[in-house]
């Protein structure tokens, strides 16, 4: 059976800088079956699920179902569920737990501030395990379902701290992982690299193998953080922060000249000028661009043949002099 993962994996696409731009989490409980938009198609009451889209939008959060692994049997009205908050920027990572009888508690968060990072004390700081979130929406595509659920089932029986989540961004890099509180993805993931992301998260680092980028940021971020890290062997989590993101704008044709440059608008690919500060003070601009020049493949199963958009990183150039990470720039996005 051909599905999206089989052909994303066999034409060796990229995982840097596929993850789910998203700086805070929120994470709800919900038993039962998932549809393909599980915040209006599954248990949940769908008024409640689209208050929640409604709230969140634009304010850098981002809302997920969550249960177990197991089975899913088709039940109604669960009393208590689990509800996590996760804020994922470079310093400021947090996790935020609370049981509750109703998810409709959550319409009254402030998802402005939670998105700027700002939890204000709410709930309880959550101590556990790092969470490892692994995607098993078969309803919204068939690999999620047929590689990410025997992979949730095999974490939950080996004791991780393992939730199955609604969607995450990338049905074709199934099975998908995510862990908290640091918020690096994963692709084309097995139990020993969602064991080994989850360890090195509890000891405050990641691990590269695999990885689509930190949800932190957007994909020009995600993709320049990688090739830093790559550059010079750095795995603390937080050691880097990306602190600036600027589009390169097409270089305008010369009046004497009749053939377009290569940057002219309608032919250049989208690029940016990514800037990445280290902790102790060096820092790098990265140059990415987004190309479309794989092999054609179905970006999920069922969807038409094209060349999947990727991130790549043209240079990486060490900047002049040295950049102090500050509060202020580090929550700039």
């Amino acid at each position: 059976m051909s599905t999206c993962a089989t052909a994303s994996r066999e034409s060796a696409e990229s995982l840097a800088g596929t993850a789910a731009p998203a700086r805070t989490w929120l994470l709800i409980e919900q038993t039962g079956p998932w549809g393909a938009h599980a915040l209006t198609d599954s248990h949940l009451d769908p008024d409640i699920g689209r208050a929640l889209e409604a709230a969140a939008e634009g304010t850098g959060v981002r809302v997920a179902l969550i249960r177990r692994p197991g089975r899913h049997a088709d039940c109604h009205g669960t009393s208590r569920r689990r509800m996590f908050l996760a804020h994922t920027a470079p310093g400021r990572s947090w996790i935020r737990t609370t049981t509750v009888t109703s998810p409709r508690t959550a319409l009254g968060l402030d998802f402005t501030a939670l998105g700027a990072g700002e939890h204000r004390g709410l709930w309880e700081p959550y101590i556990g395990e790092p969470l490892v979130l692994v995607c098993t929406n078969g309803k919204r595509d068939r690999c999620c379902a047929l590689l990410g659920r025997p992979l949730a089932a095999e974490l939950a029986a080996d004791g991780s701290e393992v939730w199955e989540v609604t969607h995450i961004g990338g049905h074709r890099f199934s099975p998908t992982l995510f862990v908290l509180p640091y918020g690096y993805a994963y692709g084309r993931a097995s139990a020993p690299l969602a064991k080994e992301a989850g360890q090195a998260a509890r000891d405050g680092r990641i691990t590269s193998d695999h990885c689509r980028g930190r949800s932190a940021w957007d994909r020009p971020g995600q993709a320049a953080d990688l090739a830093v890290r790559g550059l010079i062997g750095e795995d603390r989590a937080d050691a880097l922060d990306v602190v600036r993101t600027d589009p390169m704008w097409p270089e305008p044709k010369s009046a004497d000249s009749q053939t377009p440059s290569s940057a002219t608008v309608g032919g250049a690919s989208p690029a940016w000028v990514v800037t990445v500060a280290h902790s102790d003070g060096r820092a790098w601009q990265v140059t990415v661009e987004q190309r479309a020049d794989g092999a054609a493949a179905p970006a999920s199963c069922g969807a038409p043949l094209g060349p999947p958009a990727r991130m790549a990183v043209v240079s990486v150039t060490a900047a002049n002099g040295m950049l102090h990470r500050t509060p202020q720039a580090a929550t700039s996005r």
